[in-house]
């Protein structure tokens, strides 16, 4: 598969998971957290599929679109594991929906920054909540949700905090 067929389909599969559980989470309160702004599409995505939801964006650096920048007030930016607990401390344990997608081409370094993020990410999200991600992640009280139909096991991961 060339790498842009492959491009399309992470996605693709991004998009769908992300509608699956924008159903999913209605009716539970909580803010959304995008971690990894990058350009900002899925960020921009987020705010039209989730807008009554406050949005928190985490990044190392702001290389978005202009208009897809949030306002300072919700853009924690460092390191993923420094502003991770630094926004449990100030929101709490509060977000219905956390889409994060800081992998990078080397997986060995993604599989470690899985294992560390994992935990914290289960402390932000409140019950019921749901966890997408670009890696794996294995941690208590996160249980695997199915994929959405089309998306293929491996490319996107779906969990729901319990």
């Amino acid at each position: 598969m060339s790498r842009l067929d492959s491009f399309i389909r992470r996605l693709q599969a991004q998009r769908d998971c992300l509608s699956a559980a924008v159903a999913q989470i209605r009716g539970i309160d909580g803010f959304v957290l995008e971690l990894g702004l990058g350009n900002g599409r899925t960020f921009d995505h987020l705010r039209e599929i989730c807008p009554d939801r406050e949005i928190y964006v985490f990044d190392r650096q702001v290389n978005a679109h202009p208009d897809c920048i949030p306002a300072a007030d919700h853009l924690f930016l460092g390191e993923i594991t420094t502003t991770l607990p630094q926004a449990l401390a100030r929101l709490g344990a509060n977000a219905a929906l956390v889409h994060t997608d800081v992998g990078t081409g080397d997986q060995e370094s993604n599989t470690r920054l899985a294992a560390t993020l994992a935990p914290m990410i289960r402390g932000i999200l409140r019950p019921g909540g749901i966890v997408i991600s670009d890696q794996a992640l294995n941690t208590a009280g996160l249980s695997p949700l199915p994929l959405p139909e089309g998306v293929k096991p491996g490319r996107y991961f779906m969990n729901k905090a319990v």
